[in-house]
This record gives structure tokens, sequence and C-alpha cells, in this order.
């Protein structure tokens, strides 16, 4: 038996992108680089990597009669679009005689493998973490590696395809996109990179249920990217919580059983997609679609001043600037800031998933949803609707020497830390001491939060008088 590796971009994807004027995109980068990583790797073996920009179903088609291809396996692709697509594929192959295996591989549990008593998909995201870590515990196969390296002699031989890779895509110029700032970032790709981070958070993930909540602190493991685009197993970092939850159970596991809660949560809105394929256009609650959002010019221009951090509260301001500036936004960050959209401007959390689904290195369809439905209050397990976030408290509770805000808003360095979090509180004198003009060089605030939480408990209110 003979294997051929393949990756392809597919056209599907990436020419939309383009249709809309970005060449510049660091996943498209990462997911380059990691691509490039991983034929180097090939090679080292005496193989390497087809790498196609083509329509995925028609390459892949292509390339089965051209190679003599007998079986082609992907791994599962839980969002409805890739459902689609694959189901084409495997359509499509059965007519030319090809057999088509699709796997599980970035979840430890999928679709309805994580079941209640009465066998539908749990939507209450403790009963589920209970399941799903109790499963775990059922069974060491769960998370058990596949034996690759036994199966490495299969690869088809480089001297093979050497007239096949001469078509390979070589430069991010061949799929129409230029470099980003991904590497003055210092963004690591590959499975390389993945591994260096891992090694660094390994070091610091005791405190993690501490130190995760402060955005100016080097205290999550960035590995959210790595996940996203497959640059390191879902099975491994289970599989190391466990290990030293088992070595330090006599001590405090608080950190190690708060980031395995975050990795179950990104199972459960894989689960949930699948399940429940209409949250991508709709809410999961339904009577929450009755909501009536602002949606006039008004709120289009607020709208557009919170994209580019320019609402005057500046821990929303320095959070939505860390994301157009690097494609990255610390977890509570996300939280804080799609509150205020959603429950202080009163705007569809769609128009957020959307500005954050073209933003973030790490997008990913199930988890955006998920967590923007959860902040919206219109999603399986979320926050209640009279739960909304102070960005004031927020501000002082998280990042209360300033340092962050001080980060990514230069122009209120000089403020002290008293006034750092609501500008408009410091007097005229402190304002110009500090070289601070509002409405100029740092905009006034474009609500008052008491007020706009009062409108958006009359808004949530309007849909008890819809039937669940």
């Amino acid at each position: 038996m003979e294997v051929y590796c393949v990756f392809i971009f597919d056209k599907n994807i990436l020419d939309p992108l383009r249709s809309q004027g970005i060449i510049e995109d660091r996943r498209i980068e990462f997911i380059f680089k990691s691509i490039i990583e991983l034929s180097i790797n090939l090679q080292n073996y005496d193989s390497d990597l087809i790498i196609r920009y083509a329509i995925a179903s028609k390459e892949i088609k292509k390339l089965v009669i051209k190679l003599n291809i007998d079986a082609v396996m992907i791994n599962h692709d839980y969002e409805p679009q890739a459902i689609i697509r694959d189901k084409l594929i495997k359509k499509e192959l059965k007519v030319i005689g090809c057999k088509f295996f699709s796997y599980k591989d970035q979840v430890i549990f999928e679709k309805n493998e994580i079941l209640n008593k009465t066998g539908k998909p749990y939507s209450i995201f403790s009963f589920y973490q209970k399941k799903w870590i109790e499963k775990v515990k059922s069974n060491k196969c769960y998370l058990q590696s596949y034996p690759v390296n036994s199966y490495l002699n299969n690869l088809v031989h480089s001297s093979k395809l050497h007239k096949i890779i001469n078509n390979n895509i070589i430069s991010l110029n061949d799929l129409g996109f230029c470099k980003s700032n991904l590497s003055s970032l210092g963004i690591k790709t590959g499975a390389s990179g993945a591994k260096i981070l891992l090694n660094n958070f390994i070091k610091k993930i005791k405190n993690y249920n501490i130190n995760r909540n402060y955005p100016s602190i080097n205290g999550t493991s960035y590995l959210s990217i790595h996940l996203r685009f497959g640059t390191i197993s879902i099975r491994k970092l289970v599989k190391l919580i466990f290990k030293f939850i088992k070595k330090h159970y006599k001590t405090d596991c608080i950190g190690y059983f708060t980031w395995l809660s975050q990795l179950i949560w990104r199972d459960f809105y894989q689960m949930i997609l699948y399940c429940h394929p209409n949250v991508v256009n709709k809410s999961f609650k339904k009577e929450y679609d009755n909501i009536l959002w602002e949606s006039d010019n008004y709120a289009k221009k607020n709208f557009l001043n919170w994209c580019k951090g320019y609402t005057g509260y500046p821990l929303i301001d320095s959070a939505i600037i860390q994301l157009n500036s690097s494609g990255y936004m610390h977890n509570r960050l996300r939280m804080v800031t799609a509150s205020f959209l959603i429950k202080n401007m009163g705007i569809n959390w769609k128009w957020g998933e959307n500005y954050f689904a073209n933003k973030l290195n790490d997008f990913d369809l199930a988890s955006n949803n998920g967590n923007w439905q959860w902040s919206a209050s219109s999603g399986c397990s979320s926050q209640p609707f009279f739960r909304i976030f102070n960005p004031i408290i927020q501000s002082k509770k998280f990042d209360y020497q300033g340092i962050f805000i001080r980060k990514y808003l230069p122009q209120l360095s000089k403020l002290s830390n008293k006034y750092i979090h609501s500008p408009w509180k410091a007097s005229s004198y402190k304002l110009e001491k500090a070289g601070i003009i509002l409405g100029k060089n740092y905009p006034k605030p474009i609500l008052e939060h008491s007020l706009s939480k009062k409108n958006i408990l009359k808004r949530y209110n309007f849909i008890k008088k819809y039937p669940k």
C-alpha cells in the first residue's frame, strides 16, 4: 500500500477573501508556513506533500484518477458547508470506484458521543462536562495517539512524486496573497511552534485559573490557533492535563482543571454546531430571534466606532485595537467587548460575530458562534440576560494599573491609574496635564453605561411575550 499526502488550499474558501480585497491574511500565512514545515518533515522520510490551490472536490477527483488511487481518507469537519463539500466528494468518488473514509480527529468526543439519558445531546455545559470527564476516565483509548511511525514506510517515495510536486504551490503569491505581519508579531507556526508554546505554558499552567483573567499577564497558552489548524493534538493536551492532575492531586489542581474545562468547551461547541447547524444563522434559543436590535444609521455609526476601538471606554478600545493589529484578543476581553456591543449598544450579536470571524487568527465557527451567543444570552448554557459586564469595573478589576490599556492607547499613558479606566471623570486640569483632549485625541464615551443597561433590560424583557 502506498500513501500520498495531499493538502488543498480550497478556492471556495480563499477566493471570497480576495474578492473582499483581502490580500494579507495572517491565517492563510499561518497555514501556508505550517504546510511548508510539514512538507519538509515528510522529505526527511524520503516523501513529500502534494500542495494544490483548487476547488477541493474537483482536485481530489482529478488526483484520484491521475494517481490511480483506491481510497481517500480525510478527517471530520463539522461546519455545515464543509459537511456539504465532503458529501459531494464522497458521492463523486463513488462514481469512479474510489472508497472514501472520514475519521474523528480535532476533538476528543464528537457529534453524538456525549448524550443524556434520553439519547439527546446536552444543552447545558456543566452536565456535558461531567459526562465528558467520566467517559475519558472510563477508557484510555480516547486519548491514545495513532501509531503513525509504524506506517511511515508506506509513504510514497520522493522519486515517484517528482513530476507531481513540480506543480506544487510554493509561495503565498501563488495563492494571490502576500505576507502579513505574522512574523513581526512573533506568532509561531507549525508543529514546532506549537511545541515551543506548550513547553512555555507547562511552566505556568498551575496558576492558569488566576492569570488567565489579566490581559497584561502572559498567562494563557496561545495554542488556540494551533488547535484550530491542527498543528497540535487535542489528545496530547488532554492526556498531559490528566497526567499533571494525577501527579499533583494532593495539592492545588484548580489551574489544570480550569484549562481542561476550556478544552471541553471547545468539544461542546463543536457538538452543538453539528447537532444544531441552524445556530449559524439563528439563535439557539429561538425566542431570542424576536429581539428588536438597533439597526438605524446611528447604530451603524456606533458599530463602526466599536470596530475601530473608538467607543471612549479604554478597556473596550484597547481590546479592539489589539484584535485589529494582531488578530488576537484575550478571552476575558472577548466577553467584555461582546457584552458591550450587545447589551450596552443594543446591536445584534451577529454583527460582532461576523467582525470577529474576519479578524481572529484562531477563528473557529463553532467556538466563535457559541461564545457570541453565550454573551447574547441566546445560546446554550449562556449567561442570563440580566448579567451585563460593566466595562469600568472590569477594567479596574483586571487591568488595575492600566498596563494593558497604556500599551494599546499610548495617548492615555500619562493619566493616573484612577482615571485611566474612565478618562471623562478626570478634571479638565488633569486631562490637560495628561495631554488629552476628549473628542480629539481620544473619544468621549459613546454611551452612558447605567442608562444603556436599563434599555437592554427592557429589550430583553420583550422576548417574554413569545412562546419558547
